[in-house]
């Protein structure tokens, strides 16, 4: 997830091997590897093609995929065709076998300014209600709206308490996201802390390859962190040139092609107890320009290629 917000940015339980828990997937072909990981694909790495959502997850499921991770705004004008339109999407993905662990949504949920705070906390909740009627598991809490801010952690664990219960309420989980261009919330050790401190059952962290990097993150670090609260991690790589800062959004490369510490990563997560989805996030215009499930078979090959390292 990332800054691609200042232009447009970013359950179904379809049978036992899609839960969240991260079950094995049995004798289905899908996405399956010795790892125990499931793969999933934001929405993201084809969005250049501008696709319709339903051809979004025709795309998934061809290419073996057995989760998708859509934005809000793609649900949004799903939501304006009619009054069951959510739930026919949300049929639509069970009969493909397609689970929705996580959703990338923008709600300004950290801000001082109450009333934008507030304002914020509407928009959560409307989205969560979309997020439940298509069957999904989880929604993103980016620290939008505070980017060039310095906050407070306390406060952010004070404010990121209040998404969880509403969360709670609602059905539809906060996972707490960590941007790496941000200001506030771009240090591992900040969002774990916050997970950590801010008590709630539910509180969980989405994690991404990029933005740990562009944050300035030792993925070292990971070694140290509890996997089992990590419910989606966004799966990409980096070139070596250009460095932080001047790397963007749109040097995101396929998992394997650069210079992340990929293997030792998913060494991590396994022997930390990660439970999640590894999800392939990727803002690269020359894959915009390709075909959008040659991408989409590509980056599910190149994940698993990446895994298959670290076994």
């Amino acid at each position: 997830m990332s800054n691609a917000f200042n232009s447009s940015r970013r359950t179904f339980l379809a049978g036992a091997g899609a839960a969240w828990l991260g079950a094995s997937l049995g004798s289905s072909a899908r996405a399956e590897d010795k790892s125990g990981f499931r793969y999933c694909l934001n929405t993201s790495t084809i969005s250049g093609q501008k696709l319709t959502l339903q051809e979004e997850i025709e795309i998934a499921a061809k290419a073996g995929y057995t989760a998708l991770e859509p934005w809000t705004r793609e649900i949004d004008v799903v939501a304006k065709a009619g009054p069951t339109a959510l739930k026919d999407l949300g049929k639509l993905l069970a009969d493909k076998g397609l689970a929705v662990d996580s959703v990338i949504g923008f709600f300004d949920y950290l801000n001082d300014d109450e009333a934008k705070r507030t304002k914020g906390l509407e928009q959560a909740k409307r989205d969560m209600d979309n997020c439940a009627q298509i069957g999904a598991k989880r929604i993103a809490a980016p620290p939008v709206g505070v980017t060039g801010v310095e906050m407070p952690i306390d406060k952010c664990t004070e404010r990121y308490k209040v998404l969880c219960e509403l969360g709670e309420k609602m059905g539809v989980p906060a996972e707490l996201e960590l941007w790496g261009f941000s200001k506030t919330l771009c240090k591992l050790h900040d969002a774990v802390k916050v997970v950590k401190d801010c008590g709630h059952p539910q509180a969980c962290l989405l994690l991404d390859v990029f933005h740990l990097h562009r944050g300035g993150n030792n993925f070292a670090d990971m070694k140290s962190v509890d996997a089992s609260k990590i419910t989606c991690f966004h799966m990409n790589d980096f070139p070596a040139d250009p460095p932080v800062p001047a790397i963007t959004d749109a040097h995101r490369i396929y998992p394997g092609d650069g210079v992340a510490p990929l293997t030792q990563l998913f060494k991590d997560l396994r022997a930390n107890g990660f439970k999640g989805v590894l999800s392939l996030e990727l803002f690269n215009r020359n894959e915009w320009k390709r075909d959008a499930l040659t991408v989409a078979k590509i980056g599910l090959e190149k994940m698993q290629a990446a895994v298959a390292k670290s076994l």
